[in-house]
Formats: C-alpha cells, sequence, structure tokens
C-alpha cells in the first residue's frame, strides 16, 4: 500500500466545508468542492508519489498493467481501473440525470465519436452511500402517486401530463417527453404556473420540493419531471443503488460514492448544460423502482457491504479498534482505501501506511490481504469480481 493523492472537481453545486473538514483543512474553503476523486480516470487521475514527483496512477496502470491490475482484471476490462472511489458533498442541487447500459455506451460512444452524448464506451452504474443526512430523487414512483401531486398544483397546461401518468406506468415515457420537450418560451410561465401552486397550496413535500428547485431554476420544465421520481432521505450509512437507465439528481448531503470508471451522462434538466430529450428517452428505463435504498449487510466483524449486481465494482465499510487485533480483509486487488475518521494503519504484504481522516490509500493486484490496524474507520474499494 501506498498514499494516493485525490483530485478535487469544484463543480458550482459543490460544499465549502465537508471535504475541508473530513481532510482537517480550514473551512469554509475559497471555492465549491464537489468531489473528490480517489481513482484512475483520465477526467482527473489521483496520484502517487515516485521519487518526490506525483504520478498519474492512470499512467501507472499503463505502464505496468499486470504489476497493478493482474492478468484477470486486464483481461476482463482492460487497462483500466474499472471503478472510481469518490467523496461527494452537494450544497445544491446536481442534474437531472441517467446513465447508459454496457450496449448503449459502446454503440453511443461509436456512433458519435465520444464528442457528444458519449464520451467514452463504458457503463456508469452507481452506488452511494451517506456520510450524512442526504437527500435524493432516485428512480420512478408510482404514476398515480405523480399524477395525483401534479393535479395538486391546480395548473390546467398540465392536465394532459397528469392524464397520461393515470395511465400508469405505460404513460411514463409520454409525460417524460412532454415536460422535456416543452416550448422554450413558455417554460418560465410553467414553472412560474406551478410554483404558485405550491406557494398556494397545503404545505406538502412536493410542495416544498417545487419552492426548492424553483428557486434555482425557474424556467426548467425539470422542476416538474422531479415530481415523478422517489424523494429519498438516507440516514448516514443507508445507501442508493442506481442502475442504469435510472433517472435521478442528488440534492443535497455528503456521501461516498463508487461507481464503474465512466463519465458518461444524459442530462435531463436542473441545468444549464445540454439536455438531449431524444437520447435519454431512449436510454431511460420507464418502469416503477420499487425501492432504490440499500442498506448495509454486516460480512464479517467491524465489516459491512452493501452488494450490489455488477463485477465493475464493490464498497466495504470496516471499523477498527484500538483494543482489537485489527482487521483483515481478503478483497481482490487493485484496492483503494479512504480514511473516513480516525487514524488506521493499512498492510497488503508489499508495502504499509498510516493514513489520517481524509486521506487514501492504494495497492496493486501483487498484495495479499488487506489488514487494517488502529482506531479508526476506513472505505475500502475494489473490483467485484470473485
Amino acid at each position: 500500500m501506498e498514499l494516493l493523492q485525490g483530485r478535487i472537481r469544484d463543480y458550482a453545486w459543490g460544499s465549502r466545508t465537508a471535504i475541508a473538514e473530513l481532510q482537517g483543512r480550514p473551512a469554509p474553503s475559497d471555492g465549491p468542492e464537489a468531489e473528490l476523486w480517489l481513482g484512475a480516470h483520465p477526467g482527473a487521475p489521483a496520484t502517487v508519489d515516485r521519487d518526490g514527483r506525483p504520478v498519474s496512477l492512470t499512467d501507472l496502470l499503463v505502464a505496468e498493467p499486470e504489476h497493478w491490475l493482474g492478468e484477470r482484471l486486464v483481461g476482463r476490462f482492460g487497462i483500466r481501473l474499472p471503478f472510481l472511489l469518490k467523496v461527494l458533498a452537494a450544497d445544491a442541487p446536481l442534474s437531472l440525470q441517467a446513465h447508459p447500459d454496457a450496449e448503449q455506451a459502446r454503440t453511443g460512444h461509436a456512433a458519435d465519436a465520444g464528442q457528444v452524448n458519449y464520451v467514452d464506451p463504458y457503463h456508469k452504474p452507481e452506488l452511494l452511500v451517506a456520510l450524512s443526512e442526504f437527500d435524493a430523487l432516485c428512480g420512478f414512483r408510482d404514476p398515480a402517486d405523480s399524477a395525483e401531486a401534479i393535479a395538486a398544483f391546480g395548473v390546467p397546461a398540465l392536465e394532459p401530463v397528469v392524464a397520461a401518468l393515470r395511465a400508469g406506468p405505460a404513460g411514463l415515457r409520454e409525460a417524460v417527453r412532454a415536460l422535456l420537450s416543452w416550448p422554450a418560451a413558455e417554460r418560465a410561465g410553467l414553472v412560474a404556473a406551478v410554483l404558485a401552486g405550491a406557494v398556494a397550496g397545503p404545505a406538502s413535500p412536493d410542495a416544498a420540493l417545487v419552492r426548492t428547485l424553483a428557486a434555482g431554476y425557474p424556467a426548467d420544465p425539470g422542476v416538474v419531471v422531479a415530481l415523478l421520481l422517489h424523494r429519498v432521505r438516507l440516514s448516514p450509512g443507508e445507501g442508493i443503488w442506481m442502475p442504469a437507465g435510472n433517472l435521478h439528481a442528488y440534492l443535497r448531503g455528503t456521501g461516498v460514492e463508487i461507481m464503474a470508471a465512466s463519465d458518461n451522462v444524459l442530462r435531463g434538466g436542473l441545468t444549464p448544460k445540454r439536455v438531449d430529450v431524444d437520447e435519454l428517452l431512449r436510454v431511460l428505463r420507464f418502469e416503477v423502482l420499487a425501492d432504490p435504498v440499500v442498506r448495509p449487510e454486516p460480512v464479517a466483524p467491524g465489516v459491512l457491504a452493501w452488494p450490489v449486481p455488477v463485477e465493475d465494482f464493490a464498497l466495504h465499510h470496516v471499523t477498527v479498534s484500538a483494543a482489537a487485533t485489527g482487521t483483515r480483509l481478503t478483497l481482490p486487488g487493485p484496492r483503494v482505501v479512504l480514511c473516513r475518521a480516525g487514524r488506521l494503519t493499512v498492510a497488503d504484504g508489499v508495502g504499509e501506511v498510516t493514513l489520517d481522516a481524509g486521506q487514501s490509500a492504494v495497492g496493486t493486484a501483487a498484495g495479499a490481504a488487506l489488514t487494517l490496524t488502529g482506531d479508526g474507520e476506513a472505505f475500502v474499494a475494489t473490483c467485484g469480481l470473485r
């Protein structure tokens, strides 16, 4: 194991306190800090020290693929780390978005040469585990509930959308297309009418959501599309599993996120960025998501996991006490370890490193089982191959 230096992304919706406080730096920070990337994604690869200078983890994988990744991972995923671990800290809503499945990503990337919708040929399922209370919109809820929620605002222009939703799941596509294709000249009026209904009507979670979103996006029909989704509030330790094709938006909070290493995002609103309605509709799954919340399962003393049905990644949380002898984890390499709290020493038979809160480490496929000692908590990211 050796120290890994992550990269901070300064997206406008980011927190000025959460990541700084995790890393023990002065807060608030000078600007928004939205995500801490701990991986080898070419958009912001983490680095390790080589003779006093930072070297990209991506470059190390290319130079020594079998040492870092192992023959099995190279054969399955190519010369790339198949997962990306992040700390995500949102002080404002992210865009409504969905991600393609593996086949859609391959064909889409080949068709547009990575210039428009598909910047790489990979899928992007993702799991987020809350570190604080975390608010999110995740997957379509029962269309009958969405129909009643929208009807309650009393906006005549939305009656066709309400009618489509009352037809059940079969009407979801029609409702989403109608909202995202709303004439540009009429969008501000639509949101204003819905907001007026939210202000005048009885207090409800849906009305509160409209007020929050309309404040930032007063001419975006995504404010109404948001009413079609589950509103979820996670407690620390609970997770959200977002497979391909599920529309979602994170609203506020801090979490650890692990995903397949891709940057393919199809947006549906709540953003100044490009929205491709036709392509989004092509990849969306117009089905009700029964329960997007994933709860941790104990897999060993002091070790929790959030099982997900992909080979690209797996995530474990480890709690270590100074009174105990430590925790041993037999997990496939390479591995990325993020110290969440306290101080931990992580060893893999090749090297060991001591981490304080907010620090991270990486080990190659050549390492043996992980041993964690000290007093603290850590997240361990690996591939999901077994």
